[in-house]
């Protein structure tokens, strides 16, 4: 995995529900200092733009969301209850503020390092999105980070699951309610690194 390349622009410009299918087996890389980090992506959300009232950008643009206005492949990575960094990958043609959310992933190598960062014990090191970003060193500074480079963090091929679960996203009740319903969280059945919620 660590001699297949980034995944290239092409993959992120798409229907943003597509890529956050395909991101699932994938492997997302982080280079801190002398160590490789690996990570199998085990669960995405989609946010859909200005069509979709969970997406931070679905009335304008801001200073925070910026990024999600810009090319796909871009990193928007932001801050929730002042101490969690999320990380999302911008999807889409450039001008339409849709991107994915990486939620879960499974550690692959590095994770001795992993928990150096995160001192925590069992699947509670990654199997959440602010759990994912803490022990992979992931923070405001790969902010507008081009993901499709091998340089600090990067998304590599992966295997295709052998089968996809799907449900509602976590954590936006302040969305309508067609929004809150949509079954754009997507995860890796039975895979026990995704997050607890259901």
């Amino acid at each position: 995995m660590l001699s297949t390349p980034a995944l290239p622009r092409a993959f992120y410009h798409r229907d943003t529900l597509d890529v956050a299918r395909d991101l699932l087996g994938c492997y997302l890389v982080r280079r801190v200092e002398d160590d490789l980090l690996v990570a199998k992506i085990v669960e995405t959300e989609a946010y859909r733009g200005s069509e979709d009232s969970a997406c931070h950008a679905h009335r304008r643009k801001t200073p925070r969301t910026e990024a999600m206005f810009g090319p796909p492949g871009y990193a928007y990575v932001y801050l929730v209850y002042g101490m969690h960094w999320l990380l999302n990958v911008v999807t889409q043609p450039e001008g339409n503020p849709c991107a994915v959310l990486i939620r879960a992933v499974e550690p692959v190598a590095g994770e001795a390092a992993m928990r150096a960062q995160r001192h925590v014990k069992g699947r509670n090191l990654s199997n959440g999105p602010g759990k994912l970003t803490n022990a992979l060193g992931v923070d405001k500074a790969l902010y507008g980070h081009d993901m499709t480079q091998t340089e600090a963090l990067w998304i590599t091929q992966g295997e295709t699951p052998h089968a996809i679960a799907t449900g509602p996203r976590v954590g936006i009740d302040y969305a309508k309610p067609h929004d809150r319903d949509a079954p754009w969280r997507l995860w890796i059945a039975d895979n026990a690194w995704v997050s607890r919620a259901r």
